[in-house]
């Protein structure tokens, strides 16, 4: 493990939670918590409201909710305030390597593992993956459960679109369909992505 990442570790989200963040002077927003897993080592991203500002800014289309790299904390400084080790350039990269559902941004590693459900409440199953086409995350790939590989024909992993989700739930750690999963597999969006080669 990196020095760098030694020394970051030492705060846990209950120290965290409420602060502002800034990059030098600038204040970047407020944490206001992290994803829901059973496996801490899993949980490398916070959760930050965003200043609106900031957003405008650094976003290619503001989102008020964003991942804040747990890897990025320096200190909390005197004044209760959180630090960052880094410029608001590295900040706005990791931004661009997120994706976005129902307008709030979340980084990779927050959407590893997440059950993913249909809207009437169905586990269709597990993400184990992002999928990128020309450098941006347009879908993700989930392992199918048994009872769903026998009900709906399909394998067992396949690629889901983004724009297929509707939201996410936050405490139960999992991401929800706009529609009936048997509504989603007719998606234009659905049989293109899983008709291309992987990058």
């Amino acid at each position: 493990m990196e020095m760098g990442k030694m020394k970051n570790e030492k705060y846990n989200i209950q120290e965290l939670l409420q602060r502002d963040v800034y990059v030098n002077d600038k204040k970047v927003g407020t944490i206001v918590g992290e994803r829901h897993h059973p496996n801490e080592a899993r949980v490398r991203s916070m959760r930050i409201q965003v200043e609106s500002d900031v957003a405008d800014e650094y976003m290619r289309k503001p989102a008020e909710l964003a991942p804040l790299p747990k890897e990025l904390v320096h200190s909390i400084r005197n004044d209760g305030t959180v630090k960052l080790s880094k410029s608001m350039r590295e900040l706005q990269r990791r931004w661009r390597n997120t994706v976005r559902i129902d307008e709030k941004l979340y980084a990779p590693d927050e959407m590893l593992d997440r059950a993913v459900l249909d809207n009437q409440g169905r586990e269709i199953g597990v993400i184990t993956k992002l999928f990128k086409i020309k450098r941006t995350y347009k879908g993700v790939i989930v392992k199918t459960r048994l009872g769903i590989q026998k009900d709906f024909g399909v394998e067992e992993t396949l690629r889901i679109p983004i724009t297929a989700f509707s939201r996410t739930r936050e405490r139960l750690d999992e991401v929800v369909l706009s529609r009936n999963f048997d509504k989603v597999l007719q998606l234009p969006s659905y049989i293109s992505i899983n008709e291309l080669e992987e990058e």
